[in-house]
């Protein structure tokens, strides 16, 4: 094997990342939702490797994992529009991807995930209906193909619902959206052997996390999750901005 597939050749890089991805996995576990809002602005400043085909795969488990915990709240109809928005907007996602220029990426990534926190403050409120569940998806599917975080489009339409459904239903949706995303990927040659490599060192962090959430899910305010959760994203996306124009400079 090359250097060049070696996962992290920086302990404490991978130290950082492990963290990363245990608190990530957590958060998920708490709300169904955070993974990749959480993980994505980290990783992008540290260690851009990560993004976006490592950490869709680990967020792929992460929303697996929430579905199937409490698979008898998915909501199938919305999940199915929503699934089929999202895959025209991976497409839309891996194309942009393949015609945008290396160093605009960093400014890419860090505008949508500040688009990702103003649509979770916005207060918006939309009916899920056929046509709202397949829009959400479609925006998710360019968001979370480009950055890994494509929950708060999702979220939106499903912020009513039951938090049982919330959880669930996002995080099936999540689940099969990534698979198409790191497949669209793959055939593009956005993804391959060092990002399963990647995702693989780091998947024990992610089980770990996810099973912590399992014991403290009921005693954590949501709402303060939520807003530190915003706060954070926003703080490192800017901080990402800054860096990628700093290095254009």
């Amino acid at each position: 094997m090359t250097t060049t597939l070696l996962p992290f050749t920086d302990p404490w890089i991978y130290a950082l990342m492990a963290a990363l991805i245990l608190g990530s996995a957590f958060l998920q576990g708490m709300g169904g939702v955070g993974f990749t809002m959480f993980a994505a602005p980290v990783a992008l400043i540290v260690s851009p490797e990560l993004v976006p085909g490592p950490l869709l795969t680990l967020g792929g488990m992460a929303t697996l994992l929430t579905a199937l915990r409490e698979r008898q709240h998915i909501a199938w109809q919305p999940a199915s529009f929503a699934l089929g928005g999202r895959t025209v907007g991976a497409l839309i996602a891996v194309l942009a991807l393949s015609h945008l220029p290396r160093g605009a990426l960093g400014l890419v990534f860090a505008g949508l995930i500040l688009l990702a926190v103003i649509l979770s403050a916005s207060g918006l409120k939309f009916a899920v209906t056929r046509g709202n569940a397949s829009v959400a998806g479609l925006v998710s599917g360019v968001m979370g193909t480009l950055t890994s975080v494509g929950s708060p489009p999702l979220a939106i339409i499903m912020q009513y619902s039951a938090p049982p459904s919330i959880r669930a239903t996002i995080g099936a949706i999540l689940a099969c959206g990534a698979t198409v995303s790191i497949g669209l990927l793959a055939l593009s040659g956005h993804y391959g052997l060092r990002d399963v490599l990647l995702s693989v060192t780091l998947l024990p962090f992610l089980f770990c996390g996810f099973w912590l959430s399992n014991r403290a899910r009921h005693r954590v305010s949501g709402p303060a999750l939520r807003h530190g959760l915003l706060i954070f994203c926003a703080v490192s996306a800017i901080v990402l901005a800054v860096k990628t124009l700093w290095q254009w400079a």
